[in-house]
């Protein structure tokens, strides 16, 4: 089942889990949620529902997002925090020199993108994560300190993610030309791509602007616990 009378972007989770990331969903009745070794997100198109299949969720992870309207939650889970974000797209290639060496992530660099993500954004970056889509990354002597890659993926649109730079290693425009090659290695697949960033993160909003992308439209990520769990590792 797929949403017919909005744009995907409006359910993204839903739709990339109705469409490219077919095999990592479990699907519940009108709830759609990531296998949580790729994923912690789910999506659905049936609200009523919601209480039932977070629920039957939780069972398999502690700690996950509902990405779009606010879900109804059974007795045992409470919402720990909404974090509201702004959906960018941009609608043609990043015109900018790319003279870093950008090397496409292996399966062998799984643990260092993994300690490099969750270094900066805790919570988010799974065992299976880097399986979605293509990731890239910078190395200074050896050193994995700068990532961007794709989550999300739908038949015309992916998301560009995890742009993120070692604290160490700021400053050094490589987000801007991590984020050139990504970009423009999804138009190259005929997709347009498309990102989420907290509303509050000033900095990166004004990068993604000068690259180009726009602000579609605002979205909630509802991070969602168990009420016995009174410390969630989520990073905001």
């Amino acid at each position: 089942m797929k949403t017919t009378d909005k744009h995907p972007l409006d359910n993204p989770v839903w739709n990339a889990l109705a469409e490219t990331h077919q095999e990592s969903a479990i699907a519940y009745e009108g709830t759609k949620f990531y296998n949580p070794e790729y994923c912690p997100f789910g999506g659905f198109v049936k609200p009523e529902n919601t209480a039932d299949t977070v629920k039957q969720y939780a069972a398999l992870t502690e700690n996950f997002f509902i990405v779009g309207e606010k879900p109804l939650l059974p007795d045992s889970l409470k919402i720990n925090k909404e974090l509201i974000c702004l959906q960018m797209v941009i609608d043609q290639k990043i015109d900018l020199p790319v003279d870093l060496e950008i090397v496409k992530l292996t399966p062998e660099h799984n643990a260092a993108l993994s300690e490099l993500v969750n270094l900066v954004q805790p919570g988010y970056f799974k065992n299976k994560t880097f399986l979605l889509g293509d990731y890239f990354g910078i190395f200074k002597e050896g050193q994995l300190v700068a990532i961007t890659g794709e989550r999300m993926k739908m038949n015309d649109f992916t998301e560009i993610s995890a742009i993120i730079t070692h604290p160490d290693h700021t400053g050094n425009g490589y987000a801007k030309q991590l984020i050139t090659h990504c970009v423009n290695a999804v138009f190259d697949q005929h997709k347009i791509p498309f990102l989420h960033v907290l509303e509050s993160n000033t900095g990166a909003i004004y990068l993604y602007e000068k690259l180009g992308f726009v602000t579609r439209r605002k979205i909630s990520f509802w991070n969602i616990v168990s009420k016995s769990n009174s410390n969630p590792e989520v990073s905001g």
